[in-house]
């Protein structure tokens, strides 16, 4: 009964993160796309450059203690109060750091209009370090529906702001404005809807506990958010910011798929999981079911945002934003395998291996530092095609303890989702086909999707039935409740 209820809540739990993820992120898709047709790609590779410090600065402010509070066996309000005061003391030494390196940081890439920026789009720090401990409550008792509701209520208050704004000629100053509101916004809400407050508590004590597992996942956070964002840097600094604008634009779209899954999956399944963390073969079912229905999912998508890449450009972002394209479809082979990373790395957390993975963080980082200095002379294609062949490594060397934990290693899952690897790779084929009749773009788009939609499902039915009749059976049970 109790693993019943367990998987009640957990599927509850994914369908209302999975909605909030898509709804939100559907949201600032549109916002996106309409501040894309405003606005430059050089004013938007600017704003890109400051997102990427604020972002890392986010990370040291967020991760370790939330993640230790939602892994926790007995964490209690004395727990939350005290993660939430040594947050905020982290956002002011973070939000002093840019403060004083904002002139270095402009000077450095050559935008005068960046110091001004990173002053003012670094208060984000502190609704931010707040609503990173309302969504570990949120996730901790698995209340995602408060969660979702707050989100899509901040995405809708930050997106009218930013394309009025746009529309009267603010430039970078509108998206950051976006970042601003969404965030003062969404712990504004939150306040209402998770109502959880902070006390004037602080158990050092408990924060000596909680920082043993939880400095682990901070320094594997920082030392991601750095790498994630250092081709940005590179390319930013190297070559244009319309460069890195149209870098950025290519990405947008296999990212908002992948992250949104990932967080999904990282939300929900970081709680089920710990639930779990004694129990080595309920864990191995867990993860082999998660990566299977992740696989079936993301690469269909990836495969097939890549054979529509060029018509989708054109038509959503107009032909100034062409040269994204081929950045697109990279990027999108790249994203394809971001679930697995998660899903395994999730595992280690829940068995409060905090420290395999760190050590897997250093080693795939250091990898992927040798293979970017080896190809950096060659110019930004190469690069990133081998940024590519690091992601598929990585999924090896992140699946690895996992063999010995749980007994599922890398061999068994890539068998795994090899059938969904393959249909998926015959989709995009036959959706790519399409652009071969040289159609005009619209009905390009459609005639492609069309296609790959009757592909993929035929040919899922016949190599890959097993996810399909899954996922078939429960949006059957989630459209009868």
């Amino acid at each position: 009964m109790a693993d019943n209820n367990l998987k009640s809540k957990v599927i509850s739990g994914l369908f209302w993160k999975v909605l909030e993820q898509c709804g939100s992120q559907g949201v600032q898709f549109v916002v996106a796309l309409i501040l894309a047709r405003l606005m430059t790609p050089t004013e938007y590779g600017t704003i890109s450059l400051i997102t990427i410090f604020i972002t890392i600065a986010n990370t040291f402010v967020q991760s370790g203690f939330a993640t230790a509070l939602v892994q926790g066996k007995d964490i209690k309000e004395e727990d939350y109060s005290s993660v939430f005061w040594i947050s905020m003391l982290l956002a002011l030494g973070c939000y002093l750091v840019l403060f004083a390196g904002a002139p270095w940081i402009s000077a450095y890439y050559g935008i005068p209009v960046l110091r001004e920026l990173v002053r003012v789009m670094g208060i984000v720090l502190f609704p931010g370090a707040i609503v990173s401990i309302q969504t570990a409550f949120v996730a901790r008792n698995l209340r995602f529906r408060q969660l979702f509701q707050s989100t899509m209520i901040a995405v809708l208050i930050s997106g009218a702001v930013s394309i009025a704004l746009a529309m009267q000629g603010f430039g970078v100053w509108a998206m950051a404005a976006q970042q601003i509101s969404y965030y003062f916004s969404l712990m504004i809400v939150m306040l209402f809807t998770v109502r959880w407050y902070p006390h004037f508590l602080f158990r050092t004590g408990r924060l000596r506990q909680l920082f043993s597992f939880g400095w682990k996942i901070l320094a594997s956070g920082l030392i991601d958010a750095v790498w994630q964002n250092i081709y940005g840097l590179i390319i930013g600094k190297k070559y244009s910011s319309a460069d890195l604008g149209a870098y950025n634009r290519g990405e947008q779209f296999p990212k908002i798929i992948a992250t949104n899954l990932s967080t999904a999956i990282q939300s929900v399944m970081l709680p089920a999981y710990s639930k779990q963390q004694d129990d080595p073969e309920m864990l191995r079912r867990m993860a082999s079911r998660s990566i299977r229905l992740s696989a079936f999912v993301i690469f269909p998508m990836m495969a097939g945002l890549a054979a529509v890449s060029r018509p989708l450009v054109e038509i959503l972002l107009t032909e100034k934003w062409l040269v994204a394209a081929p950045y697109l479809v990279l990027l999108a082979v790249s994203y394809a395998v971001y679930p697995i990373h998660i899903i395994n790395l999730q595992v280690m957390n829940a068995m409060g291996r905090s420290d395999l993975f760190l050590k897997l963080e250093l080693i795939k980082k250091t990898l992927g530092i040798v293979i970017l200095l080896l190809s950096l002379p060659f110019g930004i294609w190469p690069m990133l095609i081998l940024k590519v062949i690091d992601e598929y490594l990585c999924t090896v060397i992140n699946a690895w303890p996992n063999g010995k934990l749980i007994g599922y290693g890398p061999l068994r899952q890539w068998i795994e989702v090899l059938p969904s690897l393959v249909v998926s790779v015959l989709m995009g084929a036959a959706a790519w086909s399409v652009e071969l009749l040289r159609f005009a773009p619209v009905p390009t788009l459609i005639l492609q999707m069309v296609t790959g939609v009757i592909v993929y499902l035929l040919a899922s039915y016949i190599f890959s039935r097993e996810p399909l009749d899954y996922i078939v059976s429960l949006v059957s049970k989630r459209t009868q409740k």
